[in-house]
């Protein structure tokens, strides 16, 4: 069954952001870390790290504008980068 608006493959390229849509992790937003025909390879630097991506189908992942050189990135810079998307700005310390 076909989800509407929905095209038969998603393209998700290395470095998009996307959102986890099914799944414990639903909601999350991660990293393109590789992708290999219909599965990418994700991680966000703190339950999933860049070194050990997560495999993920991409029909269970939603693509968002946003991109990240993903390129020798680390944990942290990783983790930095997706904050505000998972947790959102109110949240930042000293404010």
């Amino acid at each position: 069954m076909r989800r509407k608006g929905m095209s038969e493959k998603m393209e998700v390229k290395s470095g998009m952001v996307v959102k986890s849509i099914s799944g414990h992790d639903a909601g999350s937003f991660y990293a393109v870390i590789k992708c290999e025909e219909q599965f990418a390879y994700i991680a966000d630097g703190r339950r999933r790290k860049a070194q050990s991506p997560k495999k993920k189908n991409v029909r269970h992942l939603q693509k968002t504008t946003r991109f990240i050189e993903v390129e020798d990135i680390t944990d942290k810079r990783l983790r930095k980068e997706l904050h505000s998307l998972n947790f959102g700005a109110a949240e930042s310390k000293g404010e």
